[in-house]
This record gives structure tokens, C-alpha cells and sequence, in this order.
């Protein structure tokens, strides 16, 4: 650690409310810390309104040093997204002066982090890389994994995976993964409590997450309303939470308008604070679409989910039982649908992606002695 009076300075990028929920037990043990001063640079979907502004909840949550920069006002290119970031941030870390960076997932903003870092001669720490998708999504997190110099995982494989990339075993930390941590947590809010502050009439119902595929956008006019169909025609009730921000997503939010907007057994919300899905997931019949959520936060509540599509490929074994894999064929989700809406069905819990206690074992790496003699220039490491 640095002397008694000095703080190590740790900057986290953040630009979606998925990638905060994932970082924020972490952000609260080094933020309790004295030994830290913890800084959030917060953008993308956070600065949009349409989203929900969910930078407010950031700052809710009592975090200081928030500070926000919009990314993406004229466009919703990846590209542009990336060099607008890189330009902010560059930035901000030379105002700052950070003895880390931290970024998450596989994002274009934590590509922006990474580079930053990289050609600003300050480490890099990449959570949850080494880990597989069937998208572009998984273009940018190894390339995110390669310009950063430590690394903390969610399982083996993910440490196996970046080792066999070239990274030193060494700089490889297996924590699981951080918003695990959160659905542990005593303190999530009651149903009764998220349904009567989302105004959420149901009793019965289950949950939509759908995001574009970047690297199938002529399909996607086709899969939006496969997917729609299903549902009407299901006769069930849905919460359905905006896609994320990338390129395709006001295709989605048009059908979204002129489909289901109006129609009772929807309720359609930009976002949904993090512990408060929590709660609606753990009650949910079950979770439909393609997000993370389907095949990590789900079956570690035992909850089924029906993942559609490509966008998750590899991302967790086929042999999960919760897990439902299917392509946009209306009459096999219709299907699945009927099956898991006609009652409450929970599987085993599934712990492949960790048990809740990330932050504990993040903060006691950060803890350790010599862990801060990062060498900035890496090498290649060949294996044997």
C-alpha cells in the first residue's frame, strides 16, 4: 500500500445498468475502504434518458466521485461510441491521475478503458474476461482481456481460457462473479415493495430481456416479432425491460411501441434498478430472451429461463437444467412458454459463475502484499 496518508486511486468505468449491478458490491468494499478513493466514470446508457438516466441511481446509492459523460448523443454506432469514449475518458484519467482502471464485461466503453490504460502507461483490471458468446461481444472482451493486466474471473475456465491466451497465471484471480453477491444479500427489497413502486399489476408473471445481435441486423426486424408473437399469443403477462444501446435497439423499441405498448398483459419499463429486478427475477415464472441474465443471474435462483437465439452461445453449458436454448421458431417458444407459465418450476441452484462472496475475495487480492508492483509492459506468454 502506498504511505498511510496517500490512497491507492481506483477509477471504474460503468455504462450500462447491467455492468453497475455487476460491480457494485465491489464498488462498496473499496469505497469502505481507507486504504482506496474510489472513482465512477459513469456514460453510455447511464446518460440517456430514454434508458431511465440511470446515473441518478448511481449517485443514489451514496457513491462520490461520479462523473458523467455523455458517449453516444448523435449515434448509436459502436465506433463512434468507442472513440468518443476513448476521448472522455483519455480525459478524465489525466485529470484524475488513477493508480488503476477497472472494467467490466465486453462492452465498447470498457474497450475505451482499456486503451486508455494502455497507451497511458496505467494498469488495467478486467472483470469477468475470458469468457465465451456467440456475438462481436466476444471479439471485445478478449481483445479488452489482451490490453489489460489483471484479470478477475468468474470460473476455471475463464482462467484457463485467458492463460491459454497468453496471460500470466499469476495476474488470473477466480473471485465468480461480483452481482452474485447481491442476490445473496439480506437487504433486497420485498415483491409487495418493487411491485407497488413499478405500479406492476400482476401476480403472475415473468420477465423479457431482449437485446440486438450487432452482427445480425437484417434478421432482427424478423426476430422481434417471432418473439412478440409468442407472447401475445401465450395470453401471460410480462415485465419487459428496454434493450441495451446498441445498434438495432430502436428497431426493437418500434415494434415494442406499436405491438405491445397498449396491450394490459405488458408492463414495459427503460430499466429497473438492479436489487429490484433481483426481486422480480427470483419471482418470475421465468425469463425470456437473450440477456446474461438468462443464463447466469437466473439459474443461480433456480428460475427457468428460455434463451432465444445466438447471443449467448457458449456462454454457459447446454446441460443446464433451467436453461432452455432454442431459435426463433414461434410455435417451439410458444411452447416453452405455456410450459413454464402454467407454474412456478425452480431448479437446483446453479453456482458455476460463483457463490456471492466476489467482493471478500477482490478486496483481499487488492490487499495482499506486492500486489501493487503491477508491470505495465506485458509479455506474451507461450505455453509449453
Amino acid at each position: 500500500m502506498k504511505e498511510k496518508s496517500e490512497k491507492r486511486k481506483v477509477v471504474f468505468i460503468s455504462a450500462t445498468r447491467a455492468d453497475f449491478g455487476k460491480i457494485k458490491s465491489i464498488l462498496n468494499v473499496l469505497s469502505k475502504d481507507r486504504n482506496f478513493k474510489v472513482y465512477i466514470f459513469a456514460t453510455g446508457m447511464h446518460m440517456s434518458v430514454k434508458h431511465g438516466l440511470t446515473v441518478n441511481e448511481i449517485e443514489k446509492c451514496g457513491f462520490k466521485n461520479v462523473y458523467r459523460y455523455i458517449n453516444g448523443a448523435h449515434s448509436d454506432e459502436l465506433d463512434e461510441i468507442l472513440a468518443n469514449t476513448v476521448l472522455g475518458f483519455g480525459q478524465y484519467v489525466k485529470m484524475i491521475k488513477p493508480d488503476l482502471i477497472v472494467v467490466h464485461g465486453d462492452r465498447v466503453e470498457a474497450m475505451a478503458g482499456a486503451l486508455v490504460g494502455s497507451l497511458n502507461n496505467i494498469p488495467v483490471a478486467h472483470i469477468e474476461g475470458g469468457e465465451i458468446s456467440g456475438t462481436v461481444d466476444e471479439h471485445l472482451r478478449h481483445s479488452i482481456s489482451k490490453l489489460s493486466h489483471l484479470h478477475f474471473v468468474s470460473n476455471f475456465k475463464a482462467k484457463k481460457r485467458l492463460i491459454q491466451m497468453g496471460e500470466k497465471k499469476e495476474n488470473v484471480f477466480v473471485i465468480g462473479s461480483p452481482d452474485l453477491d447481491l442476490m445473496v444479500s439480506k437487504k433486497l427489497p420485498k415483491l409487495k415493495e418493487v411491485k407497488r413502486y413499478y405500479k406492476i399489476p400482476f401476480d403472475k408473471y415473468s420477465i423479457v430481456i431482449f437485446h440486438p445481435v450487432t452482427t445480425e441486423i437484417e434478421d432482427l426486424p424478423k426476430q422481434i416479432n417471432i418473439l412478440i408473437d409468442a407472447l401475445i399469443e401465450s395470453k401471460f403477462n410480462y415485465v419487459v425491460i428496454f434493450p441495451n444501446n446498441d445498434t438495432g435497439s430502436e428497431i426493437i423499441l418500434e415494434v415494442y411501441r406499436r405491438r405491445i405498448f397498449n396491450n394490459l398483459n405488458f408492463r414495459i419499463f427503460p430499466s429497473i434498478r438492479f436489487e429490484f429486478f433481483l426481486t422480480l427475477l427470483k419471482n418470475a415464472y421465468c425469463l425470456v430472451g437473450n440477456s446474461s441474465a438468462g443464463v447466469r443471474e437466473a439459474p443461480f435462483y433456480g428460475v427457468p429461463s428460455i434463451n432465444i437465439g445466438s447471443r449467448q452461445n457458449g456462454r454457459i453449458g447446454t446441460n443446464v437444467l433451467s436453461v432452455l436454448h432454442l431459435d426463433f421458431n414461434k410455435e417451439e417458444i410458444i411452447k416453452a412458454l405455456d410450459y413454464y407459465n402454467s407454474k412456478k418450476f425452480r431448479y437446483p441452484v446453479n453456482t458455476y459463475f460463483g457463490k456471492g462472496d466476489s467482493a471478500k475475495r477482490f478486496l483481499k487480492i487488492f490487499r495482499k502484499p506486492g500486489f501493487w508492483d503491477i508491470k505495465i509492459q506485458k509479455q506474451f506468454l507461450d505455453i509449453d
